[in-house]
């Protein structure tokens, strides 16, 4: 440990509405998992840390809320829950929520000014919000963005305006999508603790591959059953796909689920849920012959990779995004996207074939060399102490 005078104090601040104990077990939303694990783990590295949520969370760190009661009172006025009102009246659920955030930031800032912190992190996406007011704080402000910068028109719209400020990002790839120039403090990929995830090294004969995300058109499920199929067609033992994530049949929107998945449904294209358990995740990874990442967007990390890598577990990526940074020779296959979608499938197809060539012992060995949470923890708090100095 640190000597005691070298202790720093943190606020860490996660605006999401997402980070509220009656909304989290209902919602994707791995930032906010990354948020209370970092809070956690800095302990461990001489960090007094505080957390600010918008509503109380289940953490063993200092936590202080935002005042929800007119957002609850709407909601009790109506007879909905918070994820009814997402639902149902999505722009009134956003408008309430960011009114939360505001106050939240606002909050943290002032504390910091009455020299309560030595730093203040905002770390989920309504870092927005707190961007033209950093300038009135009067201590070091940094901040992660958990999405491509020009993800969104109300990100790369003003992020921009702000690239002098303290930013840290997910991956090198991240960084191309601000502009040249940006004042980044660091890179820090994201952990996991080693002890949660059991490595299913040995040699068994495996006959899945595996997909493990939101169903999106942009992570490319569409591709991985396509590849399956095509692997199939010559295949002495086929492989099944198993499918794992929330997909959006509910959402107006969105039709990528009726449309482009669920009628290539089969026996060997199995949709086996969203599985939020963490061990049995772990055994659905460790089971798998293969991971399998066919993300088309340029994805700023993605956590289902590494923990794929700590079940022992290669992987089969597009070369998009960060997916390069994460895959290896030795931990996985790595496939670049051609012009036209069966022309990538048959790629993956390849890749597939292939994937017995990688050992899953150095799977192991990679994530517990690149990706732990101590390494992520500790990497945080020495920026935190080289930025208030």
């Amino acid at each position: 440990m640190s000597p005691k005078q070298n202790k720093i104090r943190v606020a860490l601040v996660v605006p999401h509405i997402f980070l509220h104990r009656d909304i989290i077990s209902n919602v994707i939303f791995s930032p906010g998992t990354l948020a209370l694990e970092l809070a956690k783990g800095l302990l461990q590295h001489d960090v007094d840390v505080t957390l600010f949520t918008p509503g109380p969370i289940d953490t063993v760190v200092p936590n202080i809320n935002a005042d929800m009661s007119y957002f609850e009172a709407e909601l009790a006025a109506r007879g909905d829950t918070y994820i009814d009102l997402l639902k149902k009246h999505p722009f009134i659920f956003v408008s309430l929520a960011r009114q939360v955030q505001s106050e939240l930031i606002s909050q943290a800032y002032q504390r910091a000014n009455n020299d309560e912190f030595d730093l203040v992190h905002i770390y989920t996406n309504e870092e927005d919000i707190a961007l033209p007011f950093a300038v009135f704080c009067k201590k070091p402000v940094v901040f992660t963005h958990h999405d491509p910068f020009n993800f969104m028109a109300r990100y790369k719209s003003v992020f921009p305006k702000y690239s002098q400020l303290n930013w840290l990002s997910l991956s090198l790839s991240q960084r191309k999508t601000m502009p040249q120039g940006t004042n980044w403090v660091e890179n820090i990929y994201h952990g996991l603790n080693p002890d949660d995830f059991t490595p299913f090294t040995d040699t068994n004969e495996r006959d899945y591959i595996a997909f493990l995300g939101r169903i999106v058109q942009p992570k490319g499920l569409h591709l991985a059953i396509e590849a399956v199929n095509i692997y199939n067609q010559t295949a002495a033992k086929p492989l099944k796909l198993k499918i794992a994530g929330k997909h959006y049949s509910d959402t107006e929107k969105d039709t990528y689920w009726q449309k482009q998945i669920q009628p290539k449904l089969s026996d060997t294209i199995e949709y086996v849920g969203f599985i939020s358990d963490l061990k049995q995740k772990n055994e659905f990874l460790g089971n798998a012959k293969a991971l399998i990442m066919p993300s088309t967007f340029d994805e700023p990390f993605g956590m289902v990779m590494i923990e794929s890598l700590a079940s022992g577990t290669p992987i089969i990526g597009l070369a998009s995004g960060a997916i390069p940074e994460t895959i290896t020779k030795t931990n996985g296959i790595l496939v670049d996207k051609s012009e036209s979608d069966t022309e990538t499938a048959q790629k993956l197809s390849q890749a597939i074939a292939n994937i017995n060539s990688i050992d899953r012992q150095t799977c192991r060995n990679d994530f517990e060399a690149r990706f732990t949470l101590d390494q992520m923890c500790k990497k945080h708090a020495d920026t935190y102490r080289k930025l208030i100095k």
